[in-house]
């Protein structure tokens, strides 16, 4: 019969499709690294502080409408940010859980749509000269569901575009900050070389003595003595 067959091939293809789902890794990870000119502890303050995503993180571009909400401490380990928008950014909340001072933040990320899941968030900043290198990492488990989806759709990627528009645009924001504290009161910066002779003030002007003009006249030819002759 032919209705056995063709049940026969689609049992056949979704046994297929289930040992394909099974046999995708259960363990994911992203991870993006930039360089950021600025000192580590300006970097770290930018991400240890909640409300300082708003101006960096590229989820809040996709969504400016995006409902945030923070409870906890301002920053540091147990501050929470929540959000609810559109569908390309979903509902969830973040949460600080661990904070070392210029070193290392790890949070943990709560997703309620478009899927259900928990994933584990960490930045860590390395100074590197004068620069800092941040890099930020996210990691989870693939359920079923998230397996199957990992068929269609590359995670590191859809992913990692977000965390390199994001470390872009922190980038800019710390490297902005740092040079406003390089700035000297003259504008020149700190590598504009000193006036040749700063002017004296206070009393120190008082001590230091004139120093004389030099003349510019040419001194008189010296006067050259005749010689006398002795008779033997």
């Amino acid at each position: 019969m032919w209705w056995k067959r063709a049940l026969l091939g689609v049992m056949l293809i979704i046994g297929v499709f289930f040992l394909t789902v099974g046999l995708q890794p259960t363990n994911f990870q992203v991870v993006r690294t930039a360089k950021i000119a600025a000192p580590s502890q300006v970097v770290f303050a930018q991400v240890n502080n909640l409300r300082e995503w708003e101006d960096w993180s590229p989820w809040a571009k996709k969504d400016p409408q995006m409902k945030t909400t923070y409870a906890g401490p301002a920053a540091g380990k147990g501050a929470e940010y929540s959000w609810n928008g559109n569908s390309d950014v979903g509902e969830g909340k973040m949460t600080i859980t661990n904070s070392l001072p210029g070193q290392e933040i790890d949070m943990r990320l709560e997703f309620v749509r478009p899927f259900a899941g928990t994933n584990d968030v960490e930045f860590d900043f390395v100074p590197d000269g004068t620069g800092t290198i941040v890099t930020w990492k996210m990691s989870g488990k693939n359920d079923f569901l998230g397996k199957a989806v990992s068929l269609f759709i590359n995670m590191d990627e859809m992913v990692g575009k977000d965390f390199e528009k994001g470390l872009a645009q922190l980038k800019t924001i710390c490297e902005a900050e740092a040079g406003i504290g390089m700035d000297t009161p003259s504008g020149k910066g700190d590598d504009a070389p000193p006036p040749a002779n700063p002017p004296a003030t206070g009393d120190a002007a008082a001590t230091i003595p004139s120093t004389p003009p030099v003349s510019t006249v040419s001194p008189p030819p010296p006067i050259q003595e005749k010689q006398k002759s002795v008779e033997p």
